[in-house]
């Protein structure tokens, strides 16, 4: 009865508030509001109390901010992001993407969760409390992704049940072992099954027809993993919600905004899925994918939808994606339609963000420690020479700004009955180390496309598992880029002569810096700098390393458990007959 007395009492203020009986927080005046609701563009001014929209026109008010005709838009929404391929913590990712404008995201905490499960996504949600930044979760559906690898932790449907109930929590992230679903595996199902009334994202490359269909009656909703208009445009049509990716690694938005009209867009989410943070230095956030897209033809209001409301509305967040009475005053001021400059940015009406800068000072450091998580028997020198046991071997493709691979089989350079590096045809050595629990597994095997002529790159960051993964051109500098990796306790480095010439620590879960984004920025540009000397032409090399071992993404991949044909699920030999 108190409780609800309460309630009352705080409905009666917030009716006075709305009727101008008392004076609010904050009046921004002069906005030309962007509305997400009824997709035009008027000028008024904006009442905002306690962090909500709470009603438009004249207010008395206790500070008031005058815009002189500037835009106001809700606050950008990343609708599918893995704050771990930023390599900060939250408070740090916060302090780079609330200046393009970006005030929410939904996580999925995947690539920690593989290393370190229920312990790494509670890590995520704590570490996001005070980054000024809406921070929701999509809870890993594929920990780990597949059979096809060792993982650091092992979520059953029972384990991910236990954080479903809270309020940040969305749903269940993108089921990315489509297989499974297909072929009806019971704790794949019983995963979907306790998403209950909560979303359901998909990650489904390529697949059509009646699979899709059985995909999408399970319940799942979305899909980014599109790379083109028809694919794009086949699952829209079945029903899905589909998510334009513009990442460092798979670009997709010039391809399938294409595909948006005036009836269909606002079953179109913008999200960033991996983006480096010096992309979103040099580029943008969410802020580059609307402003690229009106430059495609799309009107502004309809961007703008895709990069809001949309969001909002799919994951059924209340209150957000919108400028309208009872949501939350996040908001971002433009100064105009075409260069889309982001002059201001509030987060339930704090002002979090001025001029492309984050307010000094406005996000306290996140401190808490976690556990070692590189555990590696001991690595040999041999342990990178690849036994010759026949002439012909398969060869994993890279495809620039694409996370697909293509496999060949050619003929491959031998000396001395072993094979090495054909730096002329770009054939080079990649080694997968197991991380997790110092089990002594190597995988061996060959990539063409990153063109480095000398030199090794390597990183304990290999989706979806997270070993340790090495390309390069001489086994002396293979094993020295591992050790280094070991070393920092996770990494990046770059070695070449017999020695480490560049390196990024990254402690926490071999993920991510407990540094600023400024170093870690500083230190990626570097290590892409040394990838450029070595010979790589790719534009981030290491993301592109990363995804080698990303098994439910086609056509052939590496793990530590062997070479991986993901087009049919199974372990394959490197040298054919």
């Amino acid at each position: 009865m108190i409780e609800i007395d309460k309630e009352i009492q705080n409905l009666k203020t917030t009716i006075d508030i709305s009727l101008n009986k008392n004076k609010i927080d904050l009046l921004i005046k002069n906005a030309k509001l962007i509305n997400t609701f009824s997709g035009d563009i008027y000028k008024t001014d904006i009442a905002i109390h306690k962090g909500k929209i709470v009603g438009f026109g004249e207010y008395s008010a206790k500070n008031i901010i005058d815009l002189k005709g500037m835009y106001v838009a809700p606050g950008f929404i990343d609708g599918h992001t893995h704050v771990e391929s930023a390599m900060v913590k939250i408070p740090e990712f916060a302090k780079v993407v609330i200046p393009c404008g970006t005030t929410s995201v939904i996580i999925d905490p995947h690539e920690i969760a593989n290393v370190l499960g229920i312990e790494g996504i509670k890590y995520m949600l704590s570490s996001s409390v005070n980054a000024m930044l809406g921070v929701y979760v999509m809870l890993p559906s594929c920990v780990p992704s597949t059979e096809l690898e060792t993982s650091g932790a092992s979520l059953s449907s029972h384990d991910l049940s236990l954080l479903l109930n809270d309020e940040r929590v969305l749903g269940i992230a993108e089921v990315m072992n489509y297989p499974g679903v297909i072929n009806k595996n019971d704790e794949l199902l019983k995963k979907i099954l306790i998403a209950k009334n909560k979303r359901i994202d998909g990650h489904a490359p390529m697949l059509s027809g009646k699979q899709l269909y059985a995909y999408i009656n399970t319940g799942i909703a979305s899909d980014h993993e599109c790379s083109s208009e028809e694919e794009a445009r086949e699952k829209l049509r079945a029903g899905m919600y589909v998510m334009i990716r513009e990442g460092t690694a798979a670009k997709n938005l010039e391809n399938l905004i294409k595909l948006v009209n005036k009836t269909n867009s606002r079953r179109i989410i913008f999200v960033t899925d991996d983006r480096h943070l010096d992309d979103i230095e040099k580029e943008g956030h969410i802020n580059y994918m609307v402003k690229k897209s009106i430059e495609y033809g799309i009107e502004p209001v309809k961007a703008i939808q895709m990069a809001t409301i949309n969001t909002a509305e799919y994951f059924r967040i209340k209150n957000l994606g919108a400028i309208a009475c009872g949501y939350d005053a996040d908001m971002i001021v433009i100064d105009n339609l075409k260069k889309l400059n982001i002059m201001m940015v509030f987060k339930k009406g704090i002002l979090v963000a001025k001029d492309g800068k984050i307010i000094e000072n406005i996000i306290p450091p996140y401190d808490e420690k976690l556990r070692g998580t590189i555990n590696v028997k001991w690595i040999e020198y041999d342990d990178f020479s690849i036994k010759a046991i026949g002439r012909r071997a398969r060869i994993i493709n890279v495809i620039p700004n694409e996370i697909i691979t293509k496999m060949s089989i050619e003929e491959v350079k031998v000396e001395s009955e072993y094979v090495v590096p054909d730096i002329e045809r770009d054939i080079l050595k990649v080694v997968v180390i197991e991380r997790h629990m110092a089990s002594g597994r190597i995988t061996k095997g060959l990539v063409r496309g990153f063109k480095l002529k000398k030199g090794a790159i390597a990183s304990s960051i290999s989706h979806d598992s997270h070993n340790i993964v090495v390309v390069g051109t001489h086994d002396g500098d293979m094993y020295q880029a591992a050790v280094g990796v070991v070393k920092m306790q996770g990494g990046i480095s770059a070695a070449i002569n017999g020695q480490v010439i560049e390196s990024l620590p990254l402690p926490v879960a071999g993920l991510m810096s407990d540094k600023s984004a400024d170093f870690v920025r500083n230190k990626i540009k570097r290590l892409r700098e040394i990838a450029r000397y070595f010979g790589s032409d790719l534009a981030d090399p290491f993301m592109a390393m990363s995804f080698l071992t990303l098994v439910p993404i086609p056509e052939i991949k590496i793990t530590d458990r062997g070479i991986i044909d993901s087009k049919n699920f199974k372990v394959v030999d490197l040298f054919v007959k």
